[in-house]
């Protein structure tokens, strides 16, 4: 993890750095883009055809297994879930589904001069959960994702992920999910979009995923409505007086999710810096994930004043 200032020193290359992190999120699209174009197409003229052979080359799906994954594989995943961990879901399931509910928009109209105006809420017909999978489980993706969509009455949820773990299988069981699909990436997100044999189109994408999903998703927000365009796990910490093993696992904690997620801290107390990035390189030395992470996009920032901390912490504006 690098400890770099703005200031002094080393200042002008520090600022050059945080501007090409401003401009990350359209450069990685850039740069995936040609592949994802490619693999786009080609699911959207062929179909099911197309979606397996990406499938097969880049999550290893099998021929012998259905594109669909069954309710009894879900229940038999939620069957064999520790009660502690059935418990654990259970509990986050209620909380996001109570604070769900208060998002709802509401109904409302008015009456003024003998005009009437107001705003009907209509739930979307289908929506398409994306839930990561490879490196770590996510059961809790799929729970932010498919419970906001119940809460607003959405008729058909689908959720897709490549290579489910059991406790994200698990999860969808537990919420009675009715189509579940052993597809990622970019085929994953045309699949969604545009339909094929197998999968019904729907109207709006949820869910994280890597730069591949991101420029996928991008791609189909023309012809398919998407929530975000989030990108790989991002976190920026600021701080002048926190605890140092508290942020150093905050940014470890995600750093572990992608190769390429973004962990910085920003401070004006260079102490703190020094003793995060230190840290940090000691828990990163057993996970390589992280490791690879914090090379790549971990820095500690210690900036003049806390009024430049406050506008770096804006203008890189972390999804997470």
């Amino acid at each position: 993890m690098k400890l770099v200032r703005t200031r002094g020193s080393g200042g002008k290359q520090t600022r050059q750095m945080l501007s090409e992190l401003e401009l990350r999120g359209a450069r990685n699209t850039a740069r995936t883009m040609p592949v994802v174009q490619r693999i786009v197409a080609d699911v959207r003229k062929g179909g099911d055809q197309a979606l397996r052979r990406y499938a097969a080359k880049l999550d290893g799906l099998t021929p012998q297994q259905p594109l669909e994954i069954s309710r009894a594989e879900m229940e038999q995943a939620w069957e064999g879930t520790p009660k502690p961990l059935q418990a654990a879901m259970e509990t986050a399931a209620a909380n996001i589904r109570r604070f769900a509910g208060q998002q709802m928009p509401k109904d409302w109209s008015t009456a003024t001069n003998g005009l009437t105006t107001g705003q009907r809420v209509r739930a979307l017909g289908a929506v398409g959960c994306y839930v990561p999978s490879g490196r770590y489980p996510l059961p809790s993706t799929l729970l932010m994702t498919v419970i906001p969509a119940q809460v607003a009455g959405v008729q058909r949820i689908v959720a897709v992920s490549a290579k489910p773990a059991k406790e994200t299988l698990a999860a969808a069981a537990l919420l009675g999910v009715g189509e579940f699909y052993r597809i990622g990436g970019a085929q994953a997100i045309a699949a969604l979009a545009f339909g094929t044999e197998t999968i019904r189109r729907v109207d709006k994408i949820v869910g994280p995923g890597n730069w591949y999903v991101t420029a996928a998703k991008k791609m189909v927000a023309f012809d398919c409505a998407i929530d975000m365009l989030a990108g790989p796990t991002e976190i920026v910490v600021t701080s002048e007086s926190g605890d140092p093993v508290g942020i150093a696992a905050d940014l470890v904690a995600q750093a572990e999710h992608d190769p390429e997620a973004l962990a910085i801290l920003i401070t004006t107390n260079g102490s703190l810096a020094r003793v995060v990035v230190k840290e940090v390189t000691q828990r990163v030395k057993t996970n390589s994930i992280a490791k690879q992470a914090i090379e790549r996009n971990g820095l500690a920032v210690v900036a003049g004043s806390v009024e430049e901390a406050r506008e770096i912490t804006n203008r890189l504006a972390p999804n997470i």
